[in-house]
């Protein structure tokens, strides 16, 4: 097929990868130069809007933002028989309003969320929670399954959505439980590195403990892959899909107030593990 790909940054980059490795042709759409640097030289050619990609059957979106989706949305023009395929974490509000926008322009839309980082976007082997009408997530299979195992979880537009903020509130608190623990290791005058690797395989290990644990000891300027403003951005996803069905979230408040207070200290653009410097 032939496919844009909306936002090739950290994690959209290797997805658009898969893509092309898979044998699709990929055209990758990114506002930053750099990412758009760095897309050229990994082999994807990028432009900086919708308007200057050329048509393609699967437009592919991963940005940061609800807001970023729907400026997307109002840039785009003549999107009739395209499928387009939302991977972003926006939450169930957006994607129904912006998919129900770009339905009456004339488009299919899948909303298809991913959990797995840049590592597993990396290796093609994200999880992908796909929702919307079957026929036209089966449709999408060709570029869905080149960046992951597609897992359909609804009928409606929003399903998906509403499980990777099931999802998002559990990564949240687990990032920050695994940062109280390790600085709880130094205080009491452990070895980190040398608890880490005795804990990280019990009763009390997590997938986010063995993943961010050995970047939080490795100090502020490890390699970014996901940024505290993406968990602060998430975490209020989470907050906000609570408050509307009712349910009681006590752990997200607290992780959210650590990714706030982190961002509030200047770490907003460094590595989410960076969260465990919000103790002292």
């Amino acid at each position: 097929m032939n496919v844009t790909f909306i936002g090739v940054g950290a994690i959209g980059l290797p997805m658009a990868l898969q893509i092309k490795q898979a044998g699709h042709s990929v055209t990758g759409v990114e506002v930053v130069e750099s990412n758009r640097v760095r897309a050229a030289d990994s082999g994807i050619e990028a432009v900086a809007s919708f308007a200057e990609a050329p048509r393609a059957q699967a437009v592919v979106v991963m940005v940061a933002t609800p807001q970023q989706l729907t400026a997307v949305v109002d840039s785009t023009k003549d999107v009739a028989g395209q499928t387009w395929i939302i991977m972003s974490t926006v939450g169930p509000a957006s994607v129904r309003e912006q998919g129900e926008r770009l339905r009456a322009a004339g488009a299919t839309v899948v909303d298809a969320p991913v959990t797995g980082g840049v590592a597993r976007a990396k290796t093609g082997k994200l999880v992908i929670f796909s929702s919307g009408d079957l026929k036209d997530i089966d449709a999408m299979r060709p570029v869905l399954e080149a960046m992951g195992t597609v897992r359909v979880t609804g009928s409606q537009l929003g399903d998906g959505q509403a499980i990777k903020v099931v999802n998002q509130h559990l990564c949240s608190v687990h990032i920050v439980a695994a940062a109280e623990a390790l600085n709880l290791a130094r205080s009491l005058g452990l070895d980190q590195a040398a608890v880490l690797e005795l804990v990280e395989n019990g009763a009390g290990g997590s997938w986010m403990l063995s993943d961010r644990g050995p970047r939080m000891l490795a100090g502020t300027d490890v390699e970014v892959t996901s940024a505290i403003n993406i968990f602060v951005k998430d975490s209020d996803l989470v907050a906000a899909a609570a408050q509307e069905c009712g349910a009681q979230v006590p752990l997200l408040s607290i992780a959210n107030a650590r990714y706030r207070q982190a961002a509030e200290a200047g770490l907003g653009q460094r590595d989410d593990s960076r969260v465990i410097e919000t103790w002292k």
